[in-house]
């Protein structure tokens, strides 16, 4: 059940498909607000629709995604935003009761044909879970079982280099480099949540996708990992959801809000965050609701 009083303090009394009404407000949110284009797209979506049986979780959705970016999306609790983001590398064809319609583009190529090949598509778009989730393999096979089943590597040397190298950018080799071969998961959860990312990046992926990676990790870890978010920008297109706005603010450069499925404003972070145009955005940017 909706609970009325999210959006503000007066007395909502309804929520109707694209409109939230009471006596004195009435806000449509069934176009975006902001430039849904960028100049050098590496992701393009086109009115994307989201079914879960017969309820729509995302309506008509379009935004493009930037090249060496980082594209944050925020919202509520069951917004839309995790549904979305699983669309960029079909995820979502897991979940049976589950209909996706429009258009995704990657590098200008629908994704959400048919005869795509969902297997180098989730190669091509990483994805980092809420909860780390490290194989039950050593640290050292966690990372390079990606290449070894994309046969990325030739031989020993080259598998090692890719690990190696792997580890590096994710900013943990210095920490494990002496125990390689222990259980990925006797990492601390910082830690885990790294080695999450290391096993993402050693199959080279155009885009890396973060279902709030850091909601379970403790302040320290979290600040790592955003360290490591702000440096991998330099070589991927990076979409994370996230329910700290700070930690939006801290890590992207556009942000998209979202609200009842529905893309509501989209724009560079610092505007989002200072003078946002709409007004839900504004009130979950304050803290209204949410």
């Amino acid at each position: 059940m909706y609970n009325e009083n999210l959006i503000t303090e007066e007395n909502i009394e309804m929520i109707n498909e694209n409109f939230i009404e009471d006596e004195q407000l009435k806000i449509d949110i069934s176009e975006t607000v902001g430039d849904i284009h960028v100049e050098d797209p590496r992701i393009i979506a086109k009115n994307v629709n989201v079914f879960y049986g017969e309820k729509i979780a995302i309506n008509n959705v379009s935004i493009d995604i930037g090249k060496n970016e980082v594209l944050a999306m925020i919202g509520p609790s069951g917004c839309g935003k995790s549904t979305f983001l699983r669309c960029l590398n079909r995820m979502n064809d897991t979940i049976e009761s589950c209909k996706v319609q429009g258009e995704i583009y990657l590098d200008n190529k629908n994704i959400l044909e048919k005869k795509t090949d969902v297997v180098p598509l989730r190669a091509r778009v990483g994805m980092v879970f809420q909860k780390p989730n490290p194989f039950p393999k050593s640290i050292y096979d966690n990372v390079a079982y990606g290449p070894k089943i994309h046969g990325l590597a030739k031989n020993k040397t080259e598998l090692d280099e890719i690990v190696f190298n792997s580890l590096e950018r994710a900013g943990l080799l210095a920490e494990v480099k002496d125990r390689l071969n222990s259980p990925g998961t006797s990492l601390s959860g910082g830690q885990q949540q790294r080695l999450c990312i290391a096993r993402t990046i050693a199959v080279s992926p155009e885009v890396i996708l973060m279902d709030e990676p850091c909601s379970a990790l403790d302040p320290i870890a979290t600040a790592k990992v955003e360290q490591l978010i702000y440096e991998l920008k330099e070589n991927f297109t990076i979409v994370i959801v996230t329910h700290a706005m700070q930690q939006a603010a801290r890590v992207s450069q556009r942000t998209a809000y979202f609200h009842l499925g529905n893309l509501v404003e989209v724009g560079a972070t610092e505007k989002i965050f200072t003078t946002p145009q709409h007004k839900l955005t504004e009130s979950y940017i304050t803290g209204r609701f949410g």
